[in-house]
């Protein structure tokens, strides 16, 4: 069954370009999966219009068979690219709005991977490393009980000890019911945790999909291998 469908959509921020062109796309329940492509191919637009903070101009989104909207909000947790809290908040008091506001977050979840990557509850945001406040933003999102999560980016600008520990929390933290969805173009850093993947170019185009294990059998290399190989010789025609 499949947790999210797109169908024709289309999102243009300005006349005559569209930064997503009539995309159609199926994504499964219980998979982690990889939107992999480079900067300002239309990832991030395509998890904000299935976040629900954009609007498309044409086509439709279904999030478990429901179009975008409070429905579905309530079953999708989403790491937005950057960190948008308050500088001046302590974690705890992050942990307690989310809390307050997400009726399926798990307060004692988030205590316990705070703990289990040091990080001090009661210090203020502000005072953090971007790669702690980073770890502090996603342990909050993956405390969420959500049915689809939307991960936008969560490995980029941040140091690669810090990449390891954001990935192991994905991989041992959710609802293996769940689908979560990861964007990013560092494709070498997240594809030993993705079951599927989809190659993405500009203007939102699908280049290439399948399973992770199955497509670097099949091509023996890499995804990051062979997403070059793909991308490059989609700008040949």
């Amino acid at each position: 069954m499949s947790v999210l469908e797109c169908r024709n959509l289309t999102k243009a921020y300005k006349r005559g370009w569209n930064v997503l062109d009539n995309l159609n796309l199926s994504i499964p329940e219980g998979k982690i999966i990889g939107l992999l492509g480079p900067n300002g191919c239309g990832k991030s637009t395509l998890i904000k219009l299935i976040a629900g903070l954009l609007v498309p101009n044409k086509g439709e989104i279904l999030v478990d068979g429901k179009p975008v909207g409070e429905e579905t909000k309530a079953i999708v947790s989403y790491l937005p690219e950057r960190t948008y809290f308050n500088s001046s908040m302590k974690v705890s008091e992050l942990i307690s709005y989310f809390a307050e506001f997400y009726a399926d977050f798990d307060k004692d979840k988030a205590y316990r991977l705070m703990s289990d990557l040091d990080i001090d509850t009661n210090a203020k945001l502000k005072t953090l490393s971007k790669g702690t406040k980073e770890k502090v933003q996603l342990i909050l999102v993956m405390s969420r009980q959500a049915k689809l999560y939307l991960l936008d980016e969560p490995i980029a600008g941040v140091d690669p000890a810090a990449r390891e520990y954001i990935l192991s929390t994905i991989v041992g933290n959710y609802n293996p019911e769940a689908t979560i969805i990861i964007t990013t173009h560092l494709i070498a850093d997240v594809e030993q945790v993705l079951d599927d993947f989809m190659f993405i170019s500009y203007g939102g185009k699908i280049l290439k999909s399948g399973n992770a294990e199955e497509a670097r059998i099949e091509n023996n290399c890499s995804l990051d291998e062979l997403f070059r190989e793909v991308f490059r010789c989609s700008q040949n025609f």
